[in-house]
């Protein structure tokens, strides 16, 4: 095999072009056979409303210059991005599409307020790459849905006639973002079905969500004839058994093991602790497809410890059978700091009229920009395949992104090449 792109990112220097072919020998890393074949449906982020107003700040040509670069396909190509429906712990404030109590009847229903924001985000995007596929959750219900009525915390009221208006109030979303020209592929019935927080969040216990999907959620959207895709998420850490809970058995098992609610779902998404879910997820429904749906986020720093520590999260998750992986909030102001007071991680950030690009942008870039939707995933072998992880390209080559974390130099080869790795870097290797 030739190696045609060698790019690595250290501390010092990020996404540095350069060929390092070296002769000896090589600790090997080498193809598996697949255990479970995964075709990627790609990277992407989730387009939040602090995104787009940080880009706001920026110049014009500036601003521009970013959505370029996180969406054309010859640029990042961000392909599988996540939609908020309503507001989410990154919007301006709080927001429902109905907060008019007791609107059974939806009446009062309307997406209008996302037109300045995650609607203009998403057509931006579509602008740069037409074929981007958008999935789509809520992080709460509207507030007179919920007991106690808040939008923050607490639960759904499980009551018949409040089901079957968020089922509707669901389809409603999906049939107005399609007026705007945005398809939402497929839906979540709620983000982390464990969090109770002060942002907008609302807990589920898995039998009420298996009760949803089979009885109101599911039967509205087959009737929609949307085409829209029902996914079992996103389940996120402890579950609500006293915080014991497991993810498998309280959320995915529960809700799979129902033939009703399991007829409606097309895959399961995961984020945060809901990873160490995701082995006894593919080895018990191997049929069903899986996503990383949120990137975890750090603490507002965007460090460089940090961002190896992405590279972990996503190696665990794309070895571990996922066909797409998100990241989180791609621009943020610096500090990363939410309306509801959270510092978090971004790819890019913005102050005074500037943008920077965060080490998280690069590392994530080492991935996005050479995978191409429909890549093969490879099962790699070797001394540092617990370092690595590897795509086949429709076109035929091979994309590898290693971390060698040891301050030395590392030598290793795949298929005959060998190539020489910076200590203390990430680094992707292109092969024919």
């Amino acid at each position: 095999m030739k190696l045609l792109r060698q790019v690595t990112t250290t501390r010092e220097n990020c996404f540095a072009e350069g060929v390092r072919p070296v002769c000896g020998s090589a600790d090997g890393l080498f193809e598996l056979p697949a255990e479970r074949e995964v075709i990627w449906r790609g990277f992407g982020a989730c387009l939040n409303e602090a995104g787009i107003a940080a880009l706001d700040t920026l110049p014009p040509a500036c601003g521009r210059r970013i959505l370029d670069e996180l969406f054309l396909p010859e640029e990042m190509g961000l392909e599988f991005c996540r939609l908020p429906v309503g507001a989410n712990d990154y919007a301006l404030g709080w927001y429902s599409y109905d907060e008019t109590a007791d609107d059974y009847a939806l009446e009062h229903f309307s997406v209008a307020h996302d037109r300045g924001y995650v609607l203009r985000f998403a057509k931006e995007a579509l602008a740069r790459n037409p074929a981007i596929c958008f999935f789509a959750s809520p992080w709460s219900p509207p507030s007179w849905m919920k007991e106690p009525a808040s939008y923050h915390g607490g639960r759904i009221r499980a009551e018949e006639k409040v089901l079957s208006a968020y089922a509707r109030y669901l389809v409603k979303y999906v049939h107005a973002y399609a007026a705007e020209g945005v398809r939402v592929a497929a839906i979540n019935p709620q983000n982390e079905f464990a969090s109770d927080n002060n942002y907008p969040t609302c807990v589920w216990s898995g039998e009420l969500i298996r009760r949803f999907i089979a009885d109101y959620m599911g039967p509205a959207f087959e009737e929609s004839g949307l085409g829209t895709e029902i996914w079992l998420g996103t389940i996120n850490g402890t579950g609500t058994l006293g915080g014991f809970g497991s993810r498998y058995n309280e959320y995915t098992l529960t809700v799979l093991d129902d033939p009703a609610a399991r007829r409606y779902i097309k895959g399961v998404m995961y984020q945060w602790e809901g990873k160490n879910a995701l082995r006894q997820s593919v080895e018990s429904f191997p049929e069903l497809a899986y996503v990383q749906s949120e990137n975890e986020c750090g603490d507002g720093e965007n460090t460089w410890e940090y961002a190896n520590y992405v590279f972990e999260l996503m190696r665990h998750y794309i070895t571990g059978g996922v066909c797409a992986y998100v990241y989180w909030n791609a621009v943020l102001p610096r500090g990363g700091v939410s309306t509801w007071g959270w510092k978090q991680n971004s790819m890019i950030t913005t102050d005074r009229g500037e943008a920077r690009r965060e080490y998280e942008y690069y590392i994530f870039r080492h991935a996005a920009q050479f995978v191409r939707r429909g890549a093969r995933v490879l099962r790699l072998g070797g001394k540092m395949s617990g370092n690595a992880f590897g795509f086949e390209n429709p076109d035929g080559t091979r994309v590898l992104v290693v971390q060698n974390p040891l301050a030395y130099e590392k030598r290793v080869g795949f298929g005959g090449a060998v190539f020489s790795l910076a200590p203390c870097s990430v680094t992707t290797l292109v092969l024919r």
